[in-house]
């Protein structure tokens, strides 16, 4: 979960799935309030590739903040 500071309060801020290589998919870019929830996303994502298929590597960001 990312959080931040705002005055002296904590502001949860969410995550987005990037991928690796830097393009754009129907994953990269989502955003989701919690990092579980990214998770559970690339985890059927994934679930639904065979060992053999080329594989395309993602990564959970915090988003930051807009002041």
């Amino acid at each position: 979960m990312a959080l931040a500071l705002r005055g002296r309060e904590a502001v949860e801020l969410g995550v987005r799935i990037i991928r690796d290589d830097g393009e754009h998919d129907q994953l990269a870019g989502r955003c989701f309030a919690s990092y579980d929830e990214a998770y559970d996303e690339l985890e059927r994502y994934y679930a639904d590739l065979c060992c053999s298929d080329d594989r395309i590597f993602y990564r959970i960001v915090p988003l930051c903040s807009a002041q």
